[in-house]
């Protein structure tokens, strides 16, 4: 009460206060069905889920193939690497290694246009199909042989994680990825909850790491194609993608410079250096 202002100045304050009290109720509504909401995602997410691949099974034996192969950037005096020589089977984990600019990830995104050209789309950011792939190889002078198994389904990871924007109800969605079922995986890769509330360009980059990855592990695929995945990646994520991917035996292509990783899960490494 204040009793030095006049009665019109009360009603005023009293009418002020009635709209305040609505607006602070409808605050309170929103933010309590929020909390439900994030409750039955929660409940989800605190049941363990262990870390699993769905790779297919294709039906030819020999997936990827090049022979004598080299590439070339049209604005280049020299190839990045000539002579190249290397196979592809079923269960095979292929790594790329050498010196930066040595044409590991060209030679990716190569062989994704290629698949791509057969099955006539492509993205060049989540490894799905979309579109003419034709400019991804006119900048691209090649030499050599280098051919894909038809109707190949690949999962890539690519090292770029700037197209990563927006919410990850948003990203489930538009992968066709079950929310829960992909929180707990991030979850199991120590990605704290409270991240879960926040748009993706506001994530570290380890943190972008982990969610190309388990949407990665969600994608049925005859390969898995990852450039450099573990970037950022903490010891004890490394850890259990190193258990997973010794218990699947999925067929990958991979470029990633830690050499332990490497050494345990490598069947065959190819050097473009040499």
């Amino acid at each position: 009460k204040e009793h030095d202002r006049s009665i019109s100045t009360r009603s005023y304050i009293g009418s002020k206060t009635k709209k305040m009290q609505s607006r602070v109720k409808q605050i309170e509504e929103r933010i309590e069905r929020e909390i439900e909401e994030t409750e039955g995602l929660l409940q989800d997410i605190e049941n363990p889920v262990d870390l699993k691949l769905f790779p297919m099974t294709h039906h030819k034996k020999v997936l990827i193939m090049a022979r004598e192969y080299g590439l070339q950037y049209e604005d280049q005096s020299a190839p990045m690497f000539t002579n190249l020589n290397f196979e592809l089977c079923q269960g095979e984990r292929v790594f790329f290694c050498g010196k930066n600019g040595c044409g590991k990830s060209s030679l990716i995104k190569q062989i994704l246009g290629i698949s791509a050209a057969q099955n006539q789309k492509y993205d060049k950011n989540e490894g799905r199909i979309q579109g003419n792939v034709n400019s991804i190889l006119t900048s691209m002078f090649e030499t050599g042989t280098l051919q894909t198994a038809a109707g190949l389904t690949i999962s890539y990871i690519n090292q770029d994680t700037s197209f990563l924007k927006g919410s990850i109800k948003h990203f489930c969605k538009e992968r066709g990825v079950d929310e829960s079922l992909f929180c707990s995986l991030l979850r199991q890769l120590d990605m704290e909850r409270v991240q879960f509330i926040k748009n993706m360009e506001d994530f570290s980059e380890g943190q972008k790491k982990k969610v190309l990855i388990a949407a990665s592990l969600l994608t049925p695929a005859h390969i898995y194609i990852w450039d450099e995945p573990l970037n950022y990646i903490d010891v004890f994520s490394r850890m259990q993608i190193e258990k997973l991917l010794l218990e699947y035996k999925p067929t990958m292509l991979l470029v990633e410079h830690d050499v332990c990783f490497r050494e345990k899960i490598a069947t065959q490494i190819v050097d473009l250096d040499k």
